[in-house]
């Protein structure tokens, strides 16, 4: 199975919450995220390390060796209209997500409701 996973499961997969365990199953051929996705992971690096009261450098490692594959916006830029049309008004910084899944065909995984409704099937891990 291929899903295209929001930041916000990154972000839990890197805390050690349930995407964790998902990250982990064999079954699962691919992973996707969007760098836009990834910069807001990197993004809330410093303030998730305060919280967990870990050096930068452990999440930053952390986010770095997680097992997704990062696809270029290029390679979906011709679906970020209709993504911008289906969601941008709900949650603009999801629009690559949804993007990329239409692009792909695939499930989105993401543990907010921006993507109900969306038009694509969708997964969550909250």
């Amino acid at each position: 199975m291929r899903l295209v996973a929001d930041a916000n499961v990154l972000l839990s997969a890197v805390t050690g919450g349930r995407a964790r365990l998902v990250l982990a199953r064999a079954d699962l051929a691919d992973v996707l995220t969007t760098v836009a996705a990834l910069d807001e992971v990197n993004e809330y690096a410093e303030p998730l390390a305060r919280k967990l009261r870990l050096p930068l450098g452990t999440v930053l490692l952390a986010v770095a060796t997680l097992p997704v594959t990062v696809v270029d916006r290029d390679e979906y830029a011709a679906s970020l209209r209709e993504a911008g049309r289906r969601i941008g008004q709900r949650d603009p910084d999801d629009i690559d997500t949804l993007a990329l899944a239409l692009h792909l065909h695939a499930p989105v995984w993401s543990n907010d409701r921006d993507f109900e409704g969306a038009g694509v099937e969708w997964y969550t891990t909250a």
